[in-house]
């Protein structure tokens, strides 16, 4: 008994060790219980029988770490845009309208050219003598120089009235106008054409307005004259005394500076054509043959007189548009290739052309007593 008490004494707790919590640690290799003993167990490092739970919530107990490590990593990086095609930018520059938008834009378009014209009309109207005056000066030279009386004749009471207060300002108003109206043209095409193709905006304004009014200048100060001078000095020598009407000399006026003007945007329209790849630099000078005998028949029916002399006057100037417009789109070949023209080779050849020229003219006036004068040939002996 006395054995018995003192082995209890020495183990309160039931067991034949002493209590995890105080008196003498136990020994490392002797096996607890987890289940009598739960508190000793989680101290020295026992955990809960993994048999006792399903196979499923051992599952998660193993695995949810791993997931949780998965769903904390960061995602990666998108991939990088496939590069865009330079047609597609191009297209997706390109402005979309509806078919009635594009009559809104049209209507838009003709309103503000109307405008412009009123204005240039308007102002026309201030200087309508003085331009009256400039349009019949040829017209005087010329009956000056053959000896004839210098005076155009009113047949009808209204004839002055539509001429100089209508009709004169009228044409002034379109070569005045003519810068905006083709600005207006180009901003109605605008929208359907790429990005890279509206920086033409200002050269195809300044260009197509330029030559339209320089073919007005040409024909005022070149074509017209000469071929009005002939056309008055036919009937001289068989007695025929002309009596020019101011309508129908301000017609044949109108017919020869607008023809001229519209034959002048020639390298405009070459340009324009190459531009759509419909023709090509190689393919016009290829058929140049025929472009200088399309050319040669529209100035026989633009001149105004039937003369070998009037219509060279004529074809020779279109001729060299046509040869410029197709330098022009050699031009812009060159640009769709990458390439240059060689343009320091070109400015030195022509400027050495032009010292010879001069050289070739001062010999001409001082070894041989040639003078220049202000009409053809301008170099006369």
């Amino acid at each position: 008994m006395a054995a018995e008490e003192q082995k209890g004494a020495a183990a309160p707790n039931g067991t034949g060790s002493s209590p995890p919590h105080g008196g003498e640690p136990q020994d490392p290799g002797e096996h607890v219980d987890p289940e009598a003993h739960p508190a000793a167990a989680d101290d020295y490092g026992y955990y809960e029988d993994p048999y006792r739970y399903s196979q499923s919530e051992v599952t998660t107990k193993v695995e949810a770490p791993a997931v949780t490590a998965v769903q904390k990593a960061p995602p990666p990086p998108p991939p990088p845009p496939p590069p865009k095609d330079p047609e597609e930018e191009e297209e997706e520059g390109m402005l979309r309208m509806s078919f009635m938008e594009h009559l809104e834009e049209l209507r838009a378009r003709i309103i503000k050219m109307l405008v412009g014209l009123a204005v240039a009309f308007v102002f026309s109207l201030i200087f309508a003598n003085k331009l009256w005056e400039i349009v019949s000066a040829p017209a005087i030279e010329a009956l000056q120089h053959l000896k004839y009386t210098p005076y155009l004749v009113q047949i009808s009471p209204m004839e002055t009235f539509s001429i100089v207060w209508v009709k004169l300002p009228m044409l002034t108003s379109v070569f005045l106008a003519s810068p905006w109206i083709l600005y207006q043209v180009w901003a109605f095409i605008a929208p359907g054409l790429y990005r890279r193709e509206r920086r033409w905006a200002a050269p195809f304004v300044v260009c197509t307005a330029g030559l339209f009014i320089l073919g007005g200048l040409f024909a005022y100060f070149v074509a017209f004259r000469y071929g009005l001078e002939f056309l008055l000095g036919i009937g001289r020598d068989i007695r025929i005394t002309p009596m020019v009407s101011i309508t129908e000399y301000f017609d044949l006026f109108v017919n020869v500076t607008l023809g001229i003007g519209i034959v002048f945007e020639m390298p405009i329209l070459i340009f324009f054509l190459t531009l759509l790849h419909i023709v090509s630099p190689k393919f016009l000078m290829r058929h140049s043959r025929y472009a200088i005998l399309a050319i040669v028949v529209l100035a026989a029916i633009v001149t105004p007189t039937p003369d070998v002399f009037n219509l060279m006057l004529f074809a020779i100037p279109m001729c060299a548009l046509y040869f410029f417009g197709v330098f022009a789109g050699y031009l812009l070949v060159l640009r769709r290739e990458n390439r240059r023209f060689p343009w320091k080779t070109v400015v030195l050849w022509s400027t050495g052309a032009l010292i010879v020229g001069a050289v070739v003219v001062w010999f001409m006036i001082s070894h041989y007593g040639y003078r220049v004068v202000q009409h053809w040939p301008y170099l006369v002996r």
